[in-house]
């Protein structure tokens, strides 16, 4: 088999899920590193634009079926269907039909609110030009909003996993995100299922793998860490 070759930079959480699915799959990559901007390397870049005309990360090439996707739930339902045929990430044959829109559901609430919240967290706490107290009082408001809501689902599980029936894609999805929570300056002490959920994630092995990894990379870039 031909390795994947994933496209990423490490100022962000979307490349990382990918990584996750990747491992948890065991399925052979190479990480290609691109910058931000439309400079050499850059994901603005002609080059980059060829692969991802949205000039974002991820995206992914599979030169065993020829297949590029970008947009990280793209990217790993890609994989999902493609490489996880024993469905060790995504539900099986047995599944209900509660248990795929759950999939769905909990997948669709990190990448169209969640996700999104945290972004213009980050962005108002450490980018934007302007100290704008409102917006981040806003999307402090939201992002906790966000974790009772998620504290809700992992009663179902006492703190496993986000979906009850064990450690999915879902879980991929949500760890690059809110393992931000200090970086976005959120005092998430009340949550003990999510605290008990984070510690337990971040001690699997392939989440340390990329950990080190991440690191290397940024400490060779003289990136600040995230």
């Amino acid at each position: 088999m031909k390795p994947l070759i994933l496209h990423g930079h490490h100022t962000g959480p979307n490349p990382y899920k990918v990584q996750l699915v990747l491992e948890n799959l065991n399925l052979p990559y190479e990480y290609k590193l691109w910058v931000l901007g439309d400079g050499k390397k850059g994901v603005k870049s002609a080059e980059f634009l060829q692969i991802n005309e949205n000039g974002r990360v991820p995206a992914l090439e599979d030169a065993n079926t020829g297949v590029v996707s970008w947009e990280s739930q793209a990217v790993i339902n890609y994989l999902l269907r493609v490489y996880d045929k024993s469905h060790t990430l995504s539900p099986g044959p047995e599944a209900s039909e509660q248990d795929r829109v759950d999939y769905d559901k909990w997948t669709a609430f990190l990448t169209t609110t969640f996700g999104p919240m945290m972004g213009q967290r980050n962005w108002y706490v450490h980018y934007n030009a302007t100290d704008n107290q409102d917006a981040r009082k806003r999307y402090e408001e939201q992002c906790l909003r966000c974790f009772d809501v998620l504290e809700g689902q992992l009663a179902k599980s006492d703190g496993k996993n986000i979906l009850p029936g064990g450690f999915s894609a879902v879980d991929c999805h949500y760890w690059p995100w809110l393992r931000q929570h200090e970086y976005a300056q959120l005092d998430v002490s009340k949550y003990k299922l999510f605290q008990k959920w984070f510690k337990s994630i971040g001690e699997r092995p392939e989440v340390k793998k990329i950990d080190a990894f991440i690191a290397k990379e940024k400490e060779a870039q003289g990136i600040d860490s995230m």
